[in-house]
Order: structure tokens, then sequence, then C-alpha cells
């Protein structure tokens, strides 16, 4: 508990970092998995390629080395950004893949039915998808998504790495100053665990909204 105590502020800023990475590169992640999914099941076979390729790509990809790539590739382009932005890029763009694949996976629980009779009546696709096939298959999207979040949160502990203040990375402050390492990471660990059961509650409650509203 002195350890806690004593670095209260330095665990309380990594935790509020954490909790930034993890909000904005979900916000991230659930736009443009969504958009992706869109692409892979769009009737224009371009965008189907490009949504399967964009997950083939990144599913398959290590974190660590997309990292890498965003953090030292990109301003070789000219592109510089401040490390919470790189590592908001990388994060979201690794976790769309996955909120991809919930979302289509959800998508082909819908009767097809459902889609060709919105087409009768003259929906265009997006008005399909967003009006009658993406509001069903949220039922069936909720569960998995949730898994995704409390990877999401986790994964998180590799932006610290790359100059970004997160939790994990308060175990080289605690440990400078003398401190176990072992109650260091006790305590980075208790922080996690409060974060990862907070998004399984959230995403608990929606899913019992969810099964209600069947």
């Amino acid at each position: 508990m002195k350890v806690l105590i004593d670095n209260w502020s330095t665990y309380w800023h990594g935790f509020l970092g954490t909790l930034a990475l993890t909000g904005v590169s979900a916000a991230l992640a659930l736009a443009a998995g969504v958009l992706v999914a869109s692409f892979r099941v769009s009737p224009v076979r371009p965008l189907r390629a490009f949504g399967t390729g964009w997950v083939t790509v990144l599913r398959n990809t290590p974190l660590t080395l997309l990292f890498f790539v965003v953090v030292l590739g990109l301003p070789r382009f000219g592109i510089v950004l401040p490390f919470f932005t790189f590592a908001v890029l990388a994060l979201g763009c690794y976790t769309s893949a996955f909120v991809c694949e919930a979302f289509r996976s959800g998508i082909n629980t819908v009767p097809a039915g459902q889609g060709e009779a919105a087409r009768s009546l003259g929906l265009t696709f997006g008005q399909t998808l967003g009006l009658v096939v993406l509001p069903q298959a949220y039922r069936a999207v909720v569960a998995p998504l949730g898994s995704v979040m409390i990877a999401l949160a986790k994964n998180t502990a590799i932006a610290g790495s790359f100059s970004v203040v997160e939790l994990l990375g308060t175990y080289r402050t605690v440990n400078e100053l003398g401190y176990s390492v072992i109650w260091a990471f006790v305590w980075i660990a208790a922080g996690y665990l409060l974060l990862t059961l907070a998004i399984s509650a959230l995403f608990g409650v929606l899913e019992r909204r969810a099964a209600v509203s069947r």
C-alpha cells in the first residue's frame, strides 16, 4: 500500500493516460471498423477487395510492428504528430480490423430477406445497411465487441515504449525511486483490472438491453 500512496500522482496520471488512449482509440476503431465492415459486404468489388485487404493485413501484423511503422514511418513522409496521436492511430487501425469482423459476423446473422425487402422498397445499399441491417446486427455484435474493447485496453500498454504516458510505463518511475518492482506491477495490474472490469460491466449492460429489445 505504501508504494501506491507514495506514488499516487504517478499512478493516477498513468491510469488517465491509459483511459484516454482506450477511449479515443476505441472511437476510431468503431468508426473505421463499421466502415470497413460495410465495404466487406458491399456489392462493389473494389470496396470488398479493400475491406478484405485491410482486415487481412492488420489482423496478421504484430501490434508492436504497427507501432514502429506509424511512429517511425509516417515522419519520413512529413507527417509529424504527437506520440499520443501516433499511438491512437496504431491502436485504432489495428483494433478496427477486429471490430470489422465482429460487425460482419453480426451482419451475417440478419436474414438475407431483410435486405432484399429493403431493396424492393427502393432503399439504397447504404440505407439498407444503416436502417435495416446494422440495427438488427447490433444485438449479435455486443458480446464480441466487448472482448475486442477489453483487448484494446490491455494493448495500450505497448504505447508506453513509445514515449506515451500510460499505466504500465509508471513502473519505471516507481522503480527508479527504489520501490519494489513487484509491488509496482501489482498496482499496475490492479489498474488494468479495474479498467477491464468497467468495460466488461458496460458491455454487459448493453448486451442485456439488446436482449430485452428483441
